[in-house]
């Protein structure tokens, strides 16, 4: 299992980043859009009641991928890539999804800790599961999108390198969670959504993002150190409740992976679940300490 882990991971971290340096920035969208609805398509699996959640409900996924699907082409005509940013300001539809965004993930991150008390109202409503997917797939990919184009004419490079500052941070986050989880870790974390996850391990993982992000820090030049760090922080704090937040609903489905298509790994929600949360919080404090 591990062998095939790191083989996928081998494959997986050269395409990933090919996508996010090299494709036009007119086609990046579409490269991420691609990525979301096969994320979509998995959380379908989520949305039928728990008596049902053991069949495979093709026409949820169908519904759901579809809706996703005209909600980021909406955003794609209403907004022109190239005036998502104009004069260093994000236009302000994509400013209310990112502030929406962060809305969603404090009300996420109460859900994951009230689990599953307050799981009535929702743990067979294939609605609200349905706008717990919206809210959380829609605003990846307008983060993605708000990143990768930012200060683009200026220096194209930039763009992704703030996307790959995240990615270090979800990364730094989840190995220091794991190492520090596994040689000292005794206090449960979210015992009734993730088992295996401490408080130490947490508390490990947020110090090893914070020194994960000076390998970028060079690109930071204009914030000062303390509020860097402070968004690294949040940042890699809140990625922690995007990983649990998909726990949470995969528990609610008795699901143990949300796909099959990266062997070894599971499905394309389990690789991105942390970033789903990460990645809108980081666009907007980005915006908020610089833009």
């Amino acid at each position: 299992m591990l062998k095939t882990r790191i083989i996928t991971a081998l494959i997986l971290a050269p395409l990933a980043l090919a996508g996010v340096f090299f494709l036009p920035l007119q086609l990046f969208p579409l490269f991420v859009a691609a990525i979301t609805l096969i994320g979509a398509w998995e959380w379908g699996a989520f949305l039928p009641p728990k008596a049902q959640s053991t069949s495979t409900n093709k026409l949820h996924r169908i519904v759901f991928s579809i809706s996703l699907a005209i909600l980021m082409a909406s955003f794609m005509v209403l907004v022109p890539m190239e005036h998502i940013w104009s004069n260093g300001q994000l236009h302000p539809i994509y400013e209310a999804a990112l502030i929406i965004a962060v809305m969603w993930w404090c009300v996420s991150i109460l859900l994951v800790c009230l689990y599953p008390k307050a799981s009535n109202f929702w743990s067979n409503s294939e609605f609200y599961k349905g706008l717990f997917g919206q809210l959380t797939l829609i605003p990846f990919w307008i983060g993605m999108v708000v990143l990768r184009s930012y200060g683009y004419h200026n220096d194209p490079m930039l763009g992704g390198v703030l996307i790959v500052s995240v990615f270090l941070i979800v990364w730094g986050a989840d190995v220091g969670a794991y190492f520090v989880g596994k040689s000292i870790g005794k206090r449960k974390l979210m015992p009734n959504v993730s088992p295996g996850k401490t408080v130490e391990g947490m508390l490990g993982g947020l110090v090893t993002a914070m020194l994960a992000i000076f390998i970028t820090k060079s690109y930071f030049y204009n914030i000062e150190l303390l509020p860097l760090l402070m968004l690294v922080f949040i940042t890699a704090f809140v990625s922690v409740f995007g990983d649990l937040n998909e726990s949470m609903l995969k528990r609610n489905s008795d699901i143990k992976d949300s796909g099959t298509i990266l062997p070894g790994h599971g499905g394309i929600l389990d690789r991105i679940d942390s970033l789903t949360a990460a990645i809108p919080v980081f666009a907007l404090g980005y915006l908020l300490l610089v833009a």
